[in-house]
């Protein structure tokens, strides 16, 4: 031992002093360590039961960093994965850290993000008659999901996004519901404008099936995938009165995006949507980017419309 260390004697006040910055230091690590939890958003995933699909249906949502300890309500954003996906898409794929970094980066402001369980749906009612998911969406997922949860009701504060078939679904739900949703965003939409010839024997066709066989029927129904397509609902929506008017200053706030080198030519249907909507005079923020069809692509570009969404909710960014 240090003879000068060994002779020193104990200050009582500077051993208090000591014990007083000891304890005010772990106390500044631990409010930092709140404060960064604080920041952060947490997911759930739970089922609800539904009378019309006849099976319980699994969803995740991710909840605001202020969520448990606020009384508040926030608006909310519904995402709709893509075809082989889940509801635990954004959970598992890396989404919920991009949404954090935004929460941390004051770039979007404070709303809940829910996604269900679609499986091969499209979010249509199927040509069969047998999977009603738009019916299940609207009259029991929208309502269970604003009893559960604070979330406003109203549809300026309620947007609705997605990605390929999901993008598919966010896009028909937006145009087909604007009383229901204020804005509506799509990456990588699975936008086709008509569906191609292909017999069932054919490969084409075999792929078709595969794909849109269970929403669209086997072999797909042409004219059904028209009856539900995106681009069908805009001719038709634009052609009559619509309260709220798409267009206008209150009406539906639309973004999509999509890959230059799609994998399944959907870039080629979002150029034609996009036309259409300049052709009917509907205002919207479209994008291509250099890019495929796969999550390295969305994760890129989901930030964006992320923004898109909290500024149309009116919550602006520090």
């Amino acid at each position: 031992m240090n003879k000068a260390a060994g002779n020193r004697k104990y200050n009582p006040a500077t051993g208090a002093a000591a014990w007083v910055s000891l304890i005010l230091l772990l106390g500044w690590f631990t409010m930092a360590a709140t404060t960064q939890a604080a920041a952060l958003g947490r997911g759930e995933c739970r089922s609800m039961p539904s009378k019309i699909l006849g099976h319980p249906v699994r969803y995740c949502v991710i909840l605001p960093p202020s969520y448990d300890a606020s009384k508040q309500s926030y608006p909310v954003l519904y995402f709709l994965h893509g075809l082989g996906s889940s509801s635990e898409l954004l959970i598992n794929s890396g989404g919920m850290d991009l949404v954090n970094d935004l929460w941390e980066q004051n770039k979007i402001r404070e709303f809940l993000i829910v996604t269900p369980d679609a499986d091969r749906s499209f979010y249509i009612n199927s040509r069969d008659g047998k999977v009603r998911y738009e019916d299940f969406f609207i009259h029991e997922f929208i309502p269970y999901i604003e009893k559960q949860y604070r979330v406003r009701s109203d549809r300026l504060h309620r947007g609705v996004s997605g990605v390929s078939m999901g993008g598919y679904g966010a896009l028909r739900f937006g145009l087909r519901y604007p009383q229901l949703f204020g804005s509506v965003s799509a990456h990588s939409a699975a936008l086709v404008a008509n569906l191609p010839a292909g017999s069932a024997s054919d490969y084409q066709g075999a792929i078709l099936t595969r794909i849109l066989g269970s929403a669209f029927g086997s072999p797909p129904d042409a004219a059904y995938w028209k009856q539900n397509s995106p681009f069908t609902i805009v001719r038709g929506l634009v052609s009559r009165a619509e309260v709220p008017p798409i267009g206008h200053a209150t009406g539906l706030k639309i973004y999509f995006d999509c890959g230059t080198e799609d994998d399944y030519g959907f870039d080629a249907g979002a150029r034609a949507f996009h036309d259409l909507l300049d052709s009917r005079r509907v205002p919207s923020e479209f994008h291509l980017y250099p890019g495929g069809h796969d999550w390295n692509y969305v994760a890129e570009h989901f930030p964006a419309s992320l923004e898109f969404h909290s500024s149309a909710f009116g919550l602006s960014a520090k």
